[in-house]
Protein backbone atom coordinates (compact mmCIF):
# COMPACT_ATOMS: atom_id res chain seq x y z
CA UNK A 1 0.00 0.00 0.00
CA UNK A 2 1.43 3.40 -0.78
CA UNK A 3 -2.04 5.44 -1.79
CA UNK A 4 -3.75 7.72 0.80
CA UNK A 5 -7.15 7.36 -0.38
CA UNK A 6 -6.63 3.60 -0.88
CA UNK A 7 -5.13 2.48 2.15
CA UNK A 8 -8.07 4.61 3.77
CA UNK A 9 -10.84 2.52 1.74
CA UNK A 10 -9.10 -0.78 2.31
CA UNK A 11 -8.86 0.17 6.03
CA UNK A 12 -12.98 0.94 6.35
CA UNK A 13 -13.66 -2.11 4.22
CA UNK A 14 -11.49 -4.02 6.91
CA UNK A 15 -13.85 -2.75 9.28
CA UNK A 16 -17.12 -3.90 7.36
CA UNK A 17 -15.37 -7.16 6.68
CA UNK A 18 -14.17 -7.68 10.52
CA UNK A 19 -18.54 -7.61 11.78
CA UNK A 20 -19.96 -10.01 10.10
CA UNK A 21 -23.42 -11.89 11.58
CA UNK A 22 -21.99 -13.42 14.56
CA UNK A 23 -20.79 -9.83 16.05
CA UNK A 24 -17.74 -11.33 16.61
CA UNK A 25 -15.50 -8.17 17.48
CA UNK A 26 -12.45 -9.68 15.09
CA UNK A 27 -13.39 -11.57 12.44
CA UNK A 28 -10.23 -13.74 11.69
CA UNK A 29 -11.22 -13.60 7.69
CA UNK A 30 -10.49 -10.12 7.54
CA UNK A 31 -7.83 -7.26 6.67
CA UNK A 32 -5.96 -7.13 9.92
CA UNK A 33 -2.39 -6.00 8.24
CA UNK A 34 -1.12 -3.70 5.75
CA UNK A 35 2.26 -3.77 3.46
CA UNK A 36 4.59 -0.78 2.85
CA UNK A 37 6.94 -2.31 0.62
CA UNK A 38 11.16 -0.05 1.46
CA UNK A 39 12.74 -2.01 -1.67
CA UNK A 40 13.73 0.52 -3.89
CA UNK A 41 13.83 -1.98 -6.81
CA UNK A 42 9.90 -2.54 -6.56
CA UNK A 43 7.44 -0.71 -7.96
CA UNK A 44 5.57 -0.68 -5.19
CA UNK A 45 8.32 1.22 -3.72
CA UNK A 46 7.25 3.64 -1.29
CA UNK A 47 9.51 6.63 -1.82
CA UNK A 48 7.49 9.20 0.37
CA UNK A 49 5.46 8.79 3.57
CA UNK A 50 1.69 8.61 2.32
CA UNK A 51 -0.35 11.43 3.48
CA UNK A 52 -2.61 8.72 5.70
CA UNK A 53 -0.92 5.36 7.21
CA UNK A 54 -3.67 2.95 8.83
CA UNK A 55 -5.05 3.26 12.37
CA UNK A 56 -6.93 0.03 12.88
CA UNK A 57 -4.49 -2.34 10.93
CA UNK A 58 -1.30 -3.27 11.94
CA UNK A 59 1.68 -2.07 9.54
CA UNK A 60 4.19 -4.19 7.89
CA UNK A 61 7.35 -3.08 6.72
CA UNK A 62 8.73 -4.92 3.83
CA UNK A 63 13.04 -4.88 3.45
CA UNK A 64 15.13 -6.84 1.31
CA UNK A 65 18.91 -7.01 2.29
CA UNK A 66 18.85 -3.77 3.85
CA UNK A 67 21.43 -2.22 6.02
CA UNK A 68 19.84 -2.80 9.98
CA UNK A 69 19.75 0.78 11.09
CA UNK A 70 18.41 1.85 8.16
CA UNK A 71 15.60 -0.98 8.90
CA UNK A 72 15.54 0.52 12.56
CA UNK A 73 15.00 4.33 11.48
CA UNK A 74 12.10 3.52 9.39
CA UNK A 75 10.35 0.95 11.63
CA UNK A 76 10.84 4.20 13.96
CA UNK A 77 9.70 6.90 11.14
CA UNK A 78 6.50 4.76 9.97
CA UNK A 79 5.68 3.48 13.67
CA UNK A 80 5.73 0.24 12.08
CA UNK A 81 3.95 -3.16 14.10
CA UNK A 82 5.99 -5.64 12.06
CA UNK A 83 9.08 -5.86 9.71
CA UNK A 84 9.26 -8.21 7.03
CA UNK A 85 12.18 -9.82 5.84
CA UNK A 86 11.69 -10.86 2.26
CA UNK A 87 15.61 -11.42 1.38
CA UNK A 88 18.48 -13.79 2.07
CA UNK A 89 18.88 -12.44 5.61
CA UNK A 90 20.72 -14.26 7.48
CA UNK A 91 20.03 -15.46 11.45
CA UNK A 92 22.25 -13.11 13.07
CA UNK A 93 20.83 -10.27 11.21
CA UNK A 94 17.76 -11.93 12.49
CA UNK A 95 19.00 -11.45 16.27
CA UNK A 96 20.52 -8.30 16.03
CA UNK A 97 16.81 -6.90 15.56
CA UNK A 98 15.42 -8.57 18.52
CA UNK A 99 13.75 -4.96 19.42
CA UNK A 100 11.54 -5.64 16.89
CA UNK A 101 8.75 -8.15 15.68
CA UNK A 102 9.65 -9.73 13.19
CA UNK A 103 8.15 -12.01 9.82
CA UNK A 104 10.77 -13.97 7.85
CA UNK A 105 9.54 -14.51 4.15
CA UNK A 106 10.91 -18.23 2.82
CA UNK A 107 10.62 -19.07 -0.62
CA UNK A 108 9.48 -22.16 -1.15
CA UNK A 109 9.57 -24.16 -5.28
CA UNK A 110 9.06 -28.09 -3.41
CA UNK A 111 9.41 -29.65 -0.13
CA UNK A 112 12.96 -29.04 0.66
CA UNK A 113 12.70 -25.61 0.63
CA UNK A 114 10.33 -25.69 3.55
CA UNK A 115 13.42 -26.84 6.55
CA UNK A 116 15.33 -23.21 5.66
CA UNK A 117 12.85 -22.04 8.20
CA UNK A 118 14.97 -23.97 11.06
CA UNK A 119 17.79 -21.22 10.41
CA UNK A 120 15.26 -19.30 11.73
CA UNK A 121 13.03 -20.64 14.52
CA UNK A 122 13.09 -18.86 17.94
CA UNK A 123 14.28 -15.59 16.27
CA UNK A 124 11.21 -14.57 14.57
CA UNK A 125 7.30 -14.11 15.46
CA UNK A 126 6.32 -15.68 11.90
CA UNK A 127 6.94 -17.03 8.95
CA UNK A 128 5.88 -16.43 5.34
CA UNK A 129 5.68 -19.20 2.71
CA UNK A 130 6.29 -17.18 -0.74
CA UNK A 131 6.68 -18.97 -3.98
CA UNK A 132 10.36 -18.84 -5.19
CA UNK A 133 10.52 -16.79 -8.45
CA UNK A 134 13.51 -15.31 -10.13
CA UNK A 135 11.86 -11.39 -8.49
CA UNK A 136 11.24 -10.75 -4.59
CA UNK A 137 7.82 -11.30 -4.22
CA UNK A 138 4.71 -10.21 -5.59
CA UNK A 139 5.16 -12.99 -9.06
CA UNK A 140 1.64 -13.71 -8.72
CA UNK A 141 3.09 -17.24 -9.32
CA UNK A 142 1.37 -19.80 -7.21
CA UNK A 143 3.08 -22.98 -5.18
CA UNK A 144 1.72 -26.77 -4.21
CA UNK A 145 0.75 -25.67 -0.88
CA UNK A 146 0.29 -29.41 -0.04
CA UNK A 147 4.46 -29.39 0.88
CA UNK A 148 3.57 -27.65 3.80
CA UNK A 149 2.47 -30.67 5.63
CA UNK A 150 6.34 -30.73 5.76
CA UNK A 151 6.38 -27.52 8.20
CA UNK A 152 6.82 -28.66 11.93
CA UNK A 153 7.95 -25.89 13.41
CA UNK A 154 6.47 -23.87 16.81
CA UNK A 155 6.30 -20.35 14.81
CA UNK A 156 3.37 -19.54 13.37
CA UNK A 157 3.04 -18.53 9.49
CA UNK A 158 0.90 -16.61 6.53
CA UNK A 159 0.53 -18.64 3.54
CA UNK A 160 1.37 -16.38 0.71
CA UNK A 161 2.24 -16.60 -3.24
CA UNK A 162 0.10 -15.69 -6.01
CA UNK A 163 -3.14 -15.62 -4.00
CA UNK A 164 -6.02 -14.58 -6.33
CA UNK A 165 -9.58 -13.71 -6.27
CA UNK A 166 -10.78 -17.03 -7.52
CA UNK A 167 -8.90 -19.09 -4.39
CA UNK A 168 -11.21 -18.31 -1.83
CA UNK A 169 -12.68 -22.52 -2.09
CA UNK A 170 -8.82 -23.24 -2.79
CA UNK A 171 -8.09 -21.46 0.73
CA UNK A 172 -10.63 -22.50 3.02
CA UNK A 173 -9.74 -26.07 1.94
CA UNK A 174 -6.05 -25.59 3.30
CA UNK A 175 -5.53 -25.98 6.77
CA UNK A 176 -2.63 -26.49 8.92
CA UNK A 177 -2.36 -26.11 12.78
CA UNK A 178 0.53 -23.58 12.38
CA UNK A 179 -1.26 -21.40 9.51
CA UNK A 180 -2.54 -18.04 10.83
CA UNK A 181 -3.09 -15.59 7.95
CA UNK A 182 -2.97 -14.77 4.36
CA UNK A 183 -1.30 -12.55 2.61
CA UNK A 184 -3.35 -11.14 -0.76
CA UNK A 185 -1.16 -8.36 -3.25
CA UNK A 186 -0.88 -8.53 -6.47
CA UNK A 187 -3.78 -10.18 -7.98
CA UNK A 188 -6.14 -7.90 -6.24
CA UNK A 189 -4.19 -5.06 -7.70
CA UNK A 190 -5.15 -1.96 -10.33
CA UNK A 191 -1.54 -1.18 -10.85
CA UNK A 192 1.22 -1.87 -8.48
CA UNK A 193 0.39 -0.32 -5.24
CA UNK A 194 -3.05 0.36 -5.81
CA UNK A 195 -5.82 -2.44 -4.97
CA UNK A 196 -9.10 -3.27 -6.11
CA UNK A 197 -11.69 -2.58 -3.36
CA UNK A 198 -14.15 -4.34 -4.92
CA UNK A 199 -12.10 -8.02 -5.39
CA UNK A 200 -10.80 -7.61 -1.88
CA UNK A 201 -14.38 -7.58 -1.15
CA UNK A 202 -16.19 -10.48 -2.70
CA UNK A 203 -12.80 -12.36 -1.86
CA UNK A 204 -13.30 -11.66 2.02
CA UNK A 205 -17.09 -12.39 1.65
CA UNK A 206 -16.04 -15.60 -0.13
CA UNK A 207 -14.41 -16.89 2.79
CA UNK A 208 -16.58 -15.43 5.24
CA UNK A 209 -19.92 -17.10 4.07
CA UNK A 210 -18.31 -20.74 5.08
CA UNK A 211 -18.34 -18.85 8.65
CA UNK A 212 -22.17 -17.45 8.41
Amino acid sequence: MREAENIREVEQLSIVIATPHSQRENCPLSINWMGFIFWPKSSRYVSERPAYLPTKCKRVGVFVDEDIETVKRIAEDYDLDFIQLHGHESADYCAQLQDLKLIKAISVSGQDDIATYKTYEGLVDYFLFDTKCFSVGGSGQQFDWSVLSAYDGDTPFLLSGGIGPDDAERVKAFHHPKCVGIDLNSRFEQAPGLKDINKLKDFLNALNNEQD
